[in-house]
């Protein structure tokens, strides 16, 4: 087996580490909780970083007339057949030692990555934008209009007297490195075959 093969199986399967890991994490600081609270997102569920983070982040949302954090999201429902399809798809291009097939897999992951981001940010969109107009609290912007609530993409961000983080996990690193790994296959493959001829 050639080096660009061991290469793009090695990248296929850190994939599965998605299975496991989160690959996201909100977390909202603020003088009133001592303690952070924290949500770690994964491809098949959200989860507390500390235990009943959510149920906390739920119950101070609901008074500034914010949804609560759903138990499913229908992403979770598609995340995992895609991930086990590129999963399949780079491990049968890597045995069959189809260099060139390398960069496609790579690029197929290049825009699943930006679906996923987008998809996530129209989510917070969503979540700091959609406010009930019965809350119990309510917050203006200076233009008069509700203030909205959206936690950043990526970054830290003052929103009231809370600082909010979101910032990639363990789960991102290991898609990135498994990313990488699939391109210096793609490139290491080309050098082998010009080797042959």
């Amino acid at each position: 087996m050639q080096k660009s093969q061991i290469l793009m199986l090695a990248g296929a399967i850190l994939l599965a580490s998605l299975y496991v890991l989160p690959i996201w994490n909100i977390t909202l600081d603020a003088p009133q909780y001592p303690t952070s609270l924290g949500m770690d997102i994964h491809i098949t569920k959200l989860a507390d970083t500390n235990p009943n983070d959510i149920q906390n982040i739920n119950l101070m949302n609901h008074y500034i007339g914010m949804k609560s954090i759903p138990d499913e999201l229908e992403e979770f429902k598609i995340f995992p057949w895609v991930v086990g399809f590129m999963i399949i798809f780079g491990l049968f291009i890597g045995y069959m030692g189809w260099h060139k097939m390398y960069l496609v897999w790579f690029i197929i992951m290049v825009v699943l990555g930006i679906a996923g981001m987008y998809d996530f940010y129209l989510w917070e969109y969503d979540y700091g934008h959609s406010l009930s107009p019965n809350a119990a609290i309510k917050f203006m912007a200076p233009d008069g209009s509700p203030m909205a609530y959206q936690p950043p993409l990526i970054g830290s961000e003052l929103i009231l007297n809370f600082k909010a983080h979101s910032y990639p996990r363990s789960g991102t690193f290991f898609l990135i490195l498994g990313m990488g790994l699939s391109f210096l296959a793609f490139l290491v493959g080309k050098a082998e075959s010009r080797q042959k001829n």
